[in-house]
């Protein structure tokens, strides 16, 4: 199944970017079914088969270069995903938080180089959070909670996590930030369960020090096998999406791996990549229907 769903503001598809999209898998040699609308102007499936989803996606995406919309290219079976793993921030959510509690400590341009550089994947991720959790120590308890407040939702993430758990999906927030933020979106989301890191704190302040062990990319994975294997489901039951270098390992280990708005090393390598929409996208993808959305955000 190919799946053209519009980006965000007044984008739409239409009919002419459909036969884009078909002429582009005929040329490709598929052999393309009639499509389906999932909500008109908004998301569209058109059936194939006879070509590779990954080499289906190519020629899609080459053939809309340009268009205000997302492509993906899947086997239409098990479409509907039991298990979503998420990352927090610049996925979920529109901040990055250790960004934020640099910001209100003085060392907001100097501990905002290093979180781009580590999302990129030009740094190890457990080595740049130790330095740049150091940079704050002596930040008071007080202010890093209070900086919840600062926490900004993306749009369509409440209506992604209510829908697939309305359908029996269990939905996971697994994320390499820490768990004084990760509690709070989960709650202001509806999430089954969180992962985040833990602060060290003394007498009301950070230490500067991380608590072992470290959520980072493998341990990401393991998350996702580890809920795998307690649901009783494969590899293709679940869903992983993420932005940055550091949800690499997941979304490889999932069915179906997303990478929303993502840093090029992890949108190369995903399955989807979501560039124009929003995280209702990721139900466009599962097939859907608008009228089956639950808790529009």
């Amino acid at each position: 199944m190919l799946t053209l769903i519009a980006g965000t503001g007044d984008a739409r598809v239409d009919n002419s970017m459909v036969a884009v999209a078909c002429e582009a898998l005929l040329d490709a040699g598929a052999r393309t079914g009639r499509e389906v609308w999932l909500a008109e102007g908004r998301a569209c499936d058109i059936p194939f088969a006879g070509l590779d989803p990954r080499a289906a996606d190519a020629a899609a995406r080459a053939a809309l270069d340009g268009y205000p919309v997302d492509v993906v290219a899947q086997p239409a079976e098990g479409r509907r995903k039991r298990l979503l793993v998420a990352d927090m921030e610049s996925t979920i959510i529109d901040n990055e938080m250790i960004d934020e509690m640099a910001a209100a400590f003085g060392q907001g341009e100097r501990i905002a180089a290093i979180t781009a550089r580590s999302m990129r994947g030009e740094l190890d991720f457990t080595e740049s959070l130790n330095e740049r959790v150091a940079m704050l120590a002596g930040l008071d308890e007080a202010t890093v909670t209070r900086l919840c407040g600062n926490i900004r939702l993306n749009p369509g993430a409440v209506t992604l996590v209510a829908t697939m758990r309305a359908h029996g999906a269990w939905c996971a927030l697994v994320s390499g930030g820490f768990t004084v933020y990760s509690a709070n979106v989960a709650a202001l989301v509806g999430f089954d369960s969180h992962q985040a890191n833990r602060l060290e704190i003394v007498d009301q302040r950070l230490t500067g020090r991380v608590m072992k062990p470290v959520l980072d990319r493998h341990a990401k994975q393991a998350s996702l096998l580890r809920m795998l294997d307690e649901q009783g489901l494969a590899a293709r039951d679940a869903m992983a999406v993420g932005d940055g270098a550091n949800d690499l390992s997941m979304i490889l280990a999932a069915g179906l791996g997303v990478a929303y708005y993502g840093k090029p090393i992890l949108a190369a390598a995903a399955a989807m990549r979501v560039e124009h929409g929003d995280l209702t996208a990721l139900l466009f993808a599962q097939g859907y229907r608008a009228e089956e959305f639950v808790g529009a955000d």
